[in-house]
């Protein structure tokens, strides 16, 4: 390790983190192009990608406290989820339908991460619904006089639906302590930026009363920097952030979707060119803590990981019929769940 001072030296991150963030990329990265193959192989049904936008999602995950914050991730996060806690066998097991997956026992599609251990909570297929969640669990931290906050994402095209600006309002209005990220990755399935909104998503924070940024989503450390201010502020009761961090999905928008229709290869090729994790890698390789040995390294190790997780995975039983009202309704006798 280098004893040198490097930018993420000065946003108070050792080495060791900067090199678990990349780690997490690139895990997100290899189960993600797995489950494209596993689909293509006809092992499991559907898969949302987030290819190109895993950068933010893990550095934003290392900026909040991962012991207390909640958080609501929308479809694409990967990154984000597996770097709070969950495990590539946990995503496996959403993306087979079984009924171990923690998420929902098998019964929605993947990407709808749900978990009480790491303060997940799980969303809806309705895209943005889960932004007024988000608001009224940062309305609980202020009543309860707590010290953590929600973080929501989405993308830039669920800020035109009437949940994000309702649920901003109402945060704005009460100063409440809650990060909204937007994960602008160009498109709102095959419909361009340019047709989704005539300025910055950013800009409509101003609105509503609070501050909004935009912020180079391929850049690490700068969404670091960002979600971290955010939450500086958010729990001194300064009230919500709006962070439009940029990107670009380097992938169809799911395995049923055909990108070439609606943008060209040479657009998608040039994106290859600012992939955020290529982009982290090479920053570790010039601050001298990393280097392509221990690069393959990584690379086999993760690999091996998610074969294990696959195996397991596809191996699991599905959920039986008669579990089909399972978690439910409510057990009003045991007052748990049934």
């Amino acid at each position: 390790m280098t004893s040198k001072q490097y930018k993420h030296n000065e946003l108070g991150l050792s080495d060791g983190q900067v090199i678990d963030m990349y780690k997490y990329m690139l895990l997100a990265r290899k189960f993600d192009e797995r489950c494209m193959l596993l689909q293509r192989a006809g092992k499991i049904n559907f898969h949302v990608s987030g290819i190109g936008q895993e950068t933010a999602q893990v550095a934003a995950a290392f900026a909040l406290d991962r012991e207390k914050d909640y958080f609501l991730p929308y479809y694409r996060d990967y990154g984000f989820v597996l770097a709070v806690g969950m495990t590539p066998r946990e995503l496996m097991l959403s993306a087979f339908a079984k009924a171990e997956d923690p998420n929902s026992g098998g019964r929605q599609m993947p990407g709808h991460f749900g978990s009480k251990r790491l303060r997940i909570v799980t969303g809806s297929s309705p895209v943005t619904t889960q932004v007024p969640h988000a608001v009224g669990v940062a309305l609980a931290a202020k009543m309860q006089k707590k010290d953590f906050v929600s973080f929501v994402t989405f993308g830039e095209g669920s800020s035109n639906q009437g949940d994000f600006h309702e649920g901003s309002n109402f945060a704005g209005v009460h100063k409440l302590p809650v990060i909204i990220m937007v994960e602008n990755n160009q498109y709102a399935i095959s419909v361009p930026i340019h047709k989704q909104l005539s300025g910055k998503v950013s800009d409509r924070a101003l609105g509503y009363g609070f501050p909004g940024l935009r912020v180079d989503g391929n850049d690490a450390l700068a969404v670091y920097a960002a979600v971290k201010e955010a939450r500086e502020r958010a729990v001194a009761g300064e009230g919500p952030t709006l962070i439009e961090a940029m990107m670009y999905r380097l992938s169809p928008h799911s395995t049923s979707d055909n990108d070439l229709a609606y943008r060209t290869k040479e657009e998608v090729e040039e994106n290859w060119k600012k992939d955020g994790l290529a982009k982290m890698k090479q920053y570790l390789i010039d601050c001298g803590i990393w280097d392509e040995e221990r690069d393959n390294d990584l690379a086999a190790q993760l690999s091996m990981e998610l074969k294990e997780a696959t195996e397991y995975a596809d191996d699991a039983p599905y959920p039986k019929p008669e579990d089909t009202l399972l978690h439910v309704y409510a057990d009003e006798e045991s007052g748990g769940e049934r």
